[in-house]
This record gives structure tokens, sequence and C-alpha cells, in this order.
């Protein structure tokens, strides 16, 4: 598997799990929990930007993991 496909395998996965705290988020009825869950989105909301931008250097560096 390369550097390029593990990326962007690990960004769908960060992706569902935004998906999911962004739910949680919504149902609860607990200020705590929704603040933490808020916070959670916050923190992959970030992460998921700078993988989309380490992916992009890999594609221009590497031209041949392109659409992979």
């Amino acid at each position: 598997m390369t550097v390029s496909s593990q990326v962007k395998q690990t960004l769908a996965s960060l992706k569902n799990t935004q998906s999911t705290l962004r739910f949680y988020s919504t149902q609860s009825q607990n200020k705590e929990a929704k603040l933490a869950y808020d916070e959670a989105l916050k923190v992959t909301k970030d992460i998921i930007k700078d993988l989309e931008n380490r992916l992009k250097t890999l594609e221009f560096e590497e031209p041949q993991y392109k659409g992979y």
C-alpha cells in the first residue's frame, strides 16, 4: 500500500468519524458532552485539512499516485 493510498484511507476514516461526532453533537442533551463533541469536531476538521494538504503535496511530488 502506497503512502498516498494510506493517507486517502485515513482521510476517509476521519471524515466518517467527523460525521459520527456531528450526529452525536446534535443529538446530545448534555451541554458538557455537546462541547466535547464540538471540540472533537474542530480537531478532526483541522487534521482533515492538514491531511488534504499533505495529499496534494504527495500527488504533486509523485504524479503517479494522482487519482489512486
